[in-house]
């Protein structure tokens, strides 16, 4: 067997599970050097949440944010996790927008993207794949796993080998809330070895404990690449530590040929920049324990520590388990989706709902009725058809066709209502995924000296993602705020 390779999410995934996602550029730079030179499959840094948390709380830009480690990161194909047609948003995207977000991420430097959709409506994936293969980007469309009585090991194999004939160039086994049991793991990736052709890369998390040996068993069964998060801000809620399965796989036939030294220099780093974020309150000590009952509630580690703190600002932390029990049972309701973002953030803030208005479905948000409404796509299982007709009304109609055929054009429109405002076609973009935050963003940012500007020209790839055989959850949930903006 060859080597197994290694993506560190120490730079997204990590600070997203753990801390919301408010690790800032500042805290990253100083261990660029270090991270570029370790020898990494890639790093993922970009995508998922990081966008939305640059423009709302840290005052960012997330292209500058790209360019500035692609510049920093030379050496190390950079990744980002997308949502399909929904990008990095909550809502479809028309095909337009896909495709200029595509272009814009791989020529600000993104070399991988990880592809996903929240209902694996692979309809869903179609226009992402295609955009990425058109501007030379790695597509690795991903697996999102859960457990129902619709998901079983078949269906996770049949997806795959569509993903495939889409033109994947790896698969990703998208375990977010840690569900892949370490047998059940080594059973699928070797169904997948033997069944697809191209690379195999499982992300998971340590949320109930079992990510360590999840990985373990994946990788005897022949898994090439694996997720893994520097220890500073690995497991719990994040990814299993990096250092530790280096360790282990040290003088091994699938030694990763890594070196612990490095890996110890730029954890000291992120030990101080862990240590900011706890004194900051942001980083809460319960998304570092071990808690088997997520297996029961399905949560991915983003939402976990977001759904936290949407019960703060509601002063609502005592029913934080209530809440945990009642996902399951909406989850149910809604067809058996996948909990990842925006399935979880809907189911999440739907089962908030429930538990705080003391009545079950006595409200929806507006985003559980546009997923009952199948606007989000296809749920894989049988819906309640009581909740649906109390969310939608009895004669309310269900969408049948792929959402974004639904769609027209909106690039133009955007730009249009950008004019005069807009420095470059990527903060057209912003704009288009974060109509309001985008603008405060642009006032605060025109408020800055001119010396003080990011500068808004892209940076092209340092070099094409490579396609070389092989020898990526903050899971943003609806703030208090959007609550009642919502229903």
């Amino acid at each position: 067997m060859a080597k197994l390779l290694i993506t560190d999410t120490i730079l997204r995934d990590a600070h997203q599970s753990q801390a919301a996602t408010r690790m800032r550029v500042e805290d990253m730079l100083p261990a660029c050097e270090i991270l570029d030179s370790i020898g990494y499959w890639s790093l993922e840094c970009w995508g998922g949440a990081t966008f939305d948390a640059c423009l709302r709380f840290l005052n960012e830009d997330p292209w500058e944010r790209l360019r500035t480690l692609r510049k920093a990161l030379p050496h190390t194909k950079l990744q980002m996790l997308f949502r399909g047609q929904n990008i990095l948003g909550y809502k479809h995207y028309a095909d337009d927008v896909v495709e200029q977000f595509c272009r814009k991420a791989i020529e600000n430097g993104i070399d991988v993207i990880r592809i996903f959709d929240a209902l694996n409506d692979v309809r869903n994936l179609e226009a992402a794949i295609k955009y990425t293969k058109k501007y030379g980007g790695w597509c690795e469309p991903a697996l999102s796993y859960t457990i129902s009585p619709v998901h079983s090991e078949d269906y996770f194999v049949k997806l795959a080998k569509e993903l495939v004939q889409m033109g994947a160039d790896s698969i990703c086994i998208k375990d977010m809330a840690n569900l892949l049991l370490p047998y059940s793991a080594y059973s699928l990736v070797k169904r997948l070895k033997a069944e697809v052709d191209v690379p195999i890369h499982l992300h998971t998390h340590n949320t109930t404990g079992t990510g360590d040996m999840t990985i373990l068993k994946a990788v005897e069964a022949g898994v090439d690449i694996v997720d893994t998060a520097l220890s500073p801000l690995g497991n719990g809620t994040s990814q299993p530590a990096t250092e530790p399965l280096v360790a282990t796989l040290k003088g091994t036939e699938r030694d990763t040929g890594l070196d612990l030294n490095k890996m110890a220099e730029a954890a000291k780093h992120f030990r101080n920049v862990a240590n900011k974020l706890k004194k900051e309150g942001i980083l809460d000590p319960k998304v570092l324990s071990v808690d088997t009952n997520t297996l029961m509630y399905q949560v991915p580690g983003g939402m976990l520590s977001n759904l936290i703190s949407q019960l703060k600002q509601a002063n609502a932390e005592d029913k934080y388990y209530d809440v945990l029990a009642e996902i399951p049972r909406v989850r149910k309701d809604f067809g058996y989706p996948p909990l990842v973002t925006p399935t979880s953030q809907i189911v999440g803030s739907q089962a908030v709902l429930n538990v705080i208005s003391g009545e079950r479905y006595k409200m929806f948000t507006k985003e559980s009725k546009g997923l009952l409404a199948g606007e989000y796509g296809k749920l894989p299982g049988e819906v309640n058809e009581e909740v649906r007709a109390k969310a939608l009304g009895e004669n309310g109609k269900v969408i049948t066709c792929r959402p974004a055929d639904l769609l027209e054009p909106e690039l133009e429109k955007y730009t249009e209502d950008l004019k005069g405002i807009a420095r470059c076609e990527e903060d057209v973009l912003s704009y288009a995924l974060f109509p309001q935050v985008a603008m405060k963003f642009f006032e605060n940012r025109d408020k800055k000296p001119e010396a003080e500007q990011p500068k808004a020209e892209p940076l092209k790839t340092a070099e094409p993602a490579k396609a070389e055989p092989v020898s990526d959850n903050g899971v943003r949930m609806l703030y208090v705020e959007d609550l009642t903006e919502k229903i």
